[in-house]
């Protein structure tokens, strides 16, 4: 490890506990509308987990006593279960993917959904959490949010945390663990190209903030590359000094099977390639395997996400809402 990033790992890593909710209060009275917090969990088919989130942040989080966040957006991104109801009825203001710019018809991908949130929400810190996690805590927002409220120089929050493979027997050594596409293709890559960038522990965590003067000049891959993509792009826009990492405990959230993972992998490979240069990938796809009805096996061609959203911040709708204030769905 760099010795830069050893020193970063002392000064940029924290626990949740650290700042405390009186702390972190205080501190986003004294910044005003800087210190105004968007919440954002981007959401597909996620009925059975999405209600529980939403009710913890808004109890926790949003109440007269602790008025932390300002607004708590679902981005549904095309669900054919209740996620949509679900999160209306907990009391989240639901947005539909499709309506957020209408004038470019939408990508399936978390990126897209990301990318649309700027759009559609108010805060100068945004803050992203996934809709699958169950025993949800508030510190996940708390947390991450904590280091932008209280540091100016901080631009960037990762959530670290334990990640528990549900159902999995104790390997040797511990219990197993998530993870399998951060360990087997995210950290080798950061290692070996973005080495600034070993020190995270969860670099494809879907739990982070930013500050949207950041956020609006990023490139959004369209699919699962935007966190590896949003580290990158993060540090040779502000420098490893202004990204951080805070430990929140223990995240329990939906497993997917592996060739699921394979083609996450694939699509998180294909982000790094595009910022590394050289050679061009002559077709952009994946190829996977199951048996077939005769005994067999069949082949399935699937397609690699490559497509990146613009910057947010060179698009004229949200410039002129920029303009107007963005202020629009913030008190």
């Amino acid at each position: 490890m760099l010795d830069e990033v050893e020193q970063w790992l002392k000064r940029r890593s924290w626990s949740a506990a650290e700042r405390p909710l009186d702390r972190l209060l205080t501190a986003k009275r004294a910044a005003g509308r800087a210190g105004t917090v968007s919440v954002v969990l981007p959401a597909l088919d996620e009925e059975a987990t999405v209600g529980a989130i939403v009710e913890t942040i808004r109890r926790e989080l949003m109440s007269d006593a602790v008025p932390l966040v300002d607004e708590l957006v679902v981005l549904d991104s095309g669900s054919r279960d209740g996620t949509g109801r679900v999160a209306a009825e907990a009391g989240a203001r639901v947005v539909h993917r499709d309506t957020v710019l209408p004038r470019l018809p939408a990508l399936p991908g978390k990126g897209e959904v990301l990318w649309r949130s700027l759009l559609v929400t108010g805060g100068e810190i945004v803050c992203f959490v996934d809709a699958d996690l169950r025993d949800f805590r508030a510190s996940f927002v708390s947390g991450i949010v904590g280091p932008l409220l209280t540091d100016p120089d901080v631009r960037l929050v990762k959530a670290m945390y334990d990640r528990p493979l549900a159902g999995a027997s104790a390997a040797a050594g511990g219990a197993a663990r998530g993870g399998r596409v951060t360990e087997l293709v995210a950290r080798p890559l950061l290692n070996l190209h973005w080495p600034r960038l070993a020190g995270f522990v969860q670099p494809l965590g879907g739990e982070y903030a930013a500050r949207r003067s950041l956020l609006e000049r990023l490139p959004f891959p369209v699919g699962y590359g935007v966190e590896l993509a949003m580290l990158v792009d993060s540090l040779d826009l502000v420098g490893l000094d202004a990204l951080a990492q805070v430990d929140v405990g223990v995240r329990h959230h939906r497993h997917q099977d592996d060739q699921a993972l394979g083609r996450m992998a694939a699509t998180i490979y294909r982000t790094a390639q595009a910022r590394l240069g050289g050679s061009r990938l002559v077709r952009p796809v994946l190829t996977q395997f199951d048996r077939a009805p005769d005994g067999g096996f069949a082949p399935t061609v699937h397609e690699i996400a490559a497509l990146e959203r613009p910057p947010m911040g060179t698009i004229a709708e949200y410039a002129a809402r920029r303009e107007r204030g963005c202020g629009d769905q913030v008190a």
